[in-house]
């Protein structure tokens, strides 16, 4: 299909749904007005009436509309399942009596358990026959909620002065129902479809490849996360004051023996503090799975699509928020000059912003609850933070728990060691020691200092911190997949328990 189709598709869906006044205007965020409820939920309707299904789930299509709204958008829809050979199944609370007249069939839930399924033009009849007929000029749909709705405990006037209950009527009616010619005509067209040999199968379109899918869904979320301030920018104008504040505090440390350990405590706030607050970003990571799971549902793409979607589209801007903000602290301090030096800080910055972005969209993948999940992301930080070899030395940490495996699992243990070679490797610092040599070269200080293992080079702990991303969001995707198969079970058994009719 075309690009010019796919629009016109678009474009006349959004008119059936009468939202052709509001094509360019934004759906709308906190702090930034856009559609309206109503206008809202016929865009949902819209984005599921674009692939044209056989079968529409609605729920609840006409909340937040007016009366005229509501009709409109029943009478389309009613519409479109004729010229396409849709069948609708959707909930509805307190239709309008032209909405109610619209509906082929009905089905009547009380608790749980259905008072009625059938015709919707019999309902009113097997009403009448239980003696409770719908009152001339009143709506039907009004009718039978009052006489099955359980919520409210007040005795129902009918007739000649008689009062029943509701849990009387509703026991009532599902008596009548059960030893009705509805109920046995339902049963039986239900028997009869149960027996039916699969006949021929409409070939089902093809669906987007993986790439496609990852480039559409690439190209989203970056709009979406330009377009929010919550999302990025607001962290980059913290990180950039956060920058100076460091830059001010640590201002051109210099080469004394003091300046070692004030380079130290400057480079763990960078790995550690300054990642720690791109759990800023949770709220956001929620609402984006929440439109996930919808439209995973729905069967638009995969987990694996979006997880590489929102991966490639959130580098740029954590490139964007490492590299500034890290320009700001990087030479107001006077760390290592060098194009080289000051690339490698830039990266393992990014690499830490990544991984802890990672971890919590594993956290809202497992609990979306926004203060939970804070909690939580905060608190595993914490832990790695104090297993990371700065506030206690590698040598110095309790075997365990805390060296095996907390120390090398870790990733501040990677940016730490990281960053300390990239600083001192190759520079010399006034020494201490009285009699002894006036200068000490960086290699000593990291060895008997910072007690930095000195086996490999700083670019492996940097491949360490990359391959953690990787691990990080393989385990993201694993988590979104194993709860769709927890969620499809879940589903499967409720409705598996579910008692049959006799």
């Amino acid at each position: 299909m075309s690009k010019s189709e796919k629009r016109e598709i678009a474009e006349r869906t959004i008119r059936e749904m009468g939202l052709q006044d509001s094509l360019d205007t934004r759906i709308g965020e906190w702090g930034r007005k856009g559609l309206s409820s109503g206008q809202k939920r016929r865009v949902s309707i819209c984005i599921e009436l674009l692939k044209r299904p056989k079968l529409l789930f609605l729920d609840e299509p006409t909340s937040g509309l007016d009366s005229a709204a509501s009709y409109f958008v029943m009478n389309r829809i009613v519409k479109l399942a004729r010229e396409y050979g849709m069948t609708v199944i959707s909930s509805i609370h307190q239709p309008i009596s032209e909405v109610f007249q619209l509906l082929h069939n009905l089905c009547l839930l009380s608790s749980g358990r259905m008072i009625y399924f059938g015709p919707s033009s019999l309902a009113n009849e097997f009403f009448a026959v239980n003696g409770f007929p719908c009152p001339a000029l009143q709506n039907p749909a009004d009718h039978y909620l009052k006489m099955i709705n359980t919520d409210f405990d007040e005795d129902i006037e009918w007739g000649a002065g008689d009062k029943f209950t509701a849990e009387e009527i509703i026991n009532l009616l599902i008596r009548s129902y059960v030893s009705s010619n509805t109920c046995d005509q339902m049963k039986t067209l239900v028997s009869e479809i149960r027996k039916r040999e699969g006949g021929p199968v409409e070939k089902k379109e093809s669906q987007a490849n993986l790439f496609t899918q990852c480039q559409i869904l690439t190209k989203r979320s970056f709009i979406n996360m330009f377009r929010d301030l919550g999302y990025y920018w607001l962290r980059l104008a913290i990180y950039v004051g956060l920058g100076f504040g460091l830059g001010s505090v640590f201002y051109n440390v210099g080469s004394s023996y003091s300046s070692i350990h004030e380079r130290g405590s400057l480079l763990m706030f960078v790995a550690s503090l300054l990642t720690i607050m791109a759990i800023g970003g949770f709220p956001s990571f929620v609402e984006d799975l929440k439109v996930f799971r919808r439209e995973r549902l729905n069967g638009h793409y995969g987990a694996a699509a979006f997880v590489i979607g929102n991966t490639i589209s959130s580098t740029p801007f954590l490139l964007l928020i490492s590299a500034i903000p890290g320009a700001i602290t990087y030479f107001l301090a006077g760390l290592h000059q060098g194009n080289l030096e000051f690339s490698y800080f830039t990266l393992v910055l990014f690499s830490c912003m990544m991984l802890v972005e990672s971890l919590m969209m594993i956290v809202a993948s497992i609990m979306p609850n926004f203060l939970l999940g804070l909690i939580v992301g905060a608190g595993v930080q914490g832990l790695m933070m104090l297993s990371g070899g700065f506030f206690q030395l590698p040598n110095d940490l309790p075997k365990i728990f805390w060296k095996y495996p907390m120390y090398y699992v870790a990733f501040h243990k990677y940016a730490y060691q990281g960053l300390y070679k990239n600083e001192f490797e190759g520079r010399r610092f006034d020494s201490d020691r009285i009699g002894g040599a006036l200068t000490v070269d960086g290699e000593t200080v990291l060895r008997e200092i910072w007690q930095v293992e000195m086996g490999y080079s700083k670019w492996v702990d940097l491949g360490v911190l990359f391959g953690m991303v990787v691990v990080y969001r393989v385990i993201f995707f694993v988590v979104v997949k194993v709860g769709e198969k927890i969620g499809s079970v879940r589903d499967f058994g409720l409705s598996s328990l579910e008692p049959e009719e006799h």
